[in-house]
């Protein structure tokens, strides 16, 4: 399977949510982290996706384990994303209702493509953020980031009409509760972990969604799902 292809037939306007679980539903491994759970056939997905992207939607909390590096793009799909027309890594854009963050990760101080921050507008009043930082700091929302509002900023005022959401759990089911995602890849990795260091893939979601089966594929004994939720 070439990720890179298979994964590349959606339109420019589209917001995917790309994740990974166990066999037995968790989407951490035993150190509380996706890294362990998929092995190499997931990362070729994972960098595919991300390499496919306009921009990749990360939660704050997921920001704060300092795990997450600027986005840095392989040779070969650096060149493959210049053939499509999409010079340069997608920017990681950093959801936060509280803009309680490490400024010094090097994911605001090194990044290719300048990391952007979505905030609410009360948050950044009381914020002091670096100067380097703040022209990539917009708001949606008074109290809370208001999702519907910063995915349109995404798309009409920067310009990033292909979204992927990698999580956390919260950001996920707020973009699928607010009926944003168009789709969910999700990897099924042969394994299982226990409930001792079970992760649910998403948390209280306001209503059921339905969503359609669109393809299905295997490598390396990892089961990659893609389900179109509108």
């Amino acid at each position: 399977m070439d990720p890179f292809e298979v994964y590349g037939d959606v339109p420019a306007m589209w917001l995917r949510v790309g994740m990974v679980v166990s066999a037995d539903g968790s989407a951490t491994d035993e150190q509380g982290w996706t890294g362990g759970l998929g092995g190499e056939a997931d990362f070729r997905v994972f960098r595919a996706l991300r390499a496919l992207a306009d921009g990749i939607l990360v939660g704050a909390a997921t920001i704060r384990t300092g795990r997450v590096g600027p986005h840095r793009l392989r040779a070969e799909l650096r060149a493959r994303r210049e053939a499509i027309g999409k010079p340069g890594p997608a920017p990681i854009v950093v959801v936060t209702g509280s803009l309680d963050l490490d400024w010094e990760l090097p994911l605001f101080t090194s990044a290719e493509s300048p990391t952007l921050v979505v905030t609410c507008t009360n948050a950044l009043d009381g914020a002091t953020v670096p100067d380097a930082v703040r022209p990539h700091v917009f708001t949606a929302g008074a109290d809370s980031v208001d999702l519907d509002l910063a995915v349109n900023e995404l798309h009409y005022r920067f310009g990033l009409g292909h979204l992927l959401c990698e999580g956390g759990p919260d950001l996920a089911t707020g973009l699928i509760g607010a009926g944003l995602v168009d789709e969910l890849c999700l990897n099924i990795a042969p394994t299982f972990v226990g409930a001792r260091h079970h992760t649910p893939l998403l948390t209280a979601l306001p209503r059921r969604v339905e969503s359609s089966l669109r393809a299905v594929y295997e490598d390396e004994g990892v089961v990659f799902l893609r389900y179109e939720l509108r």
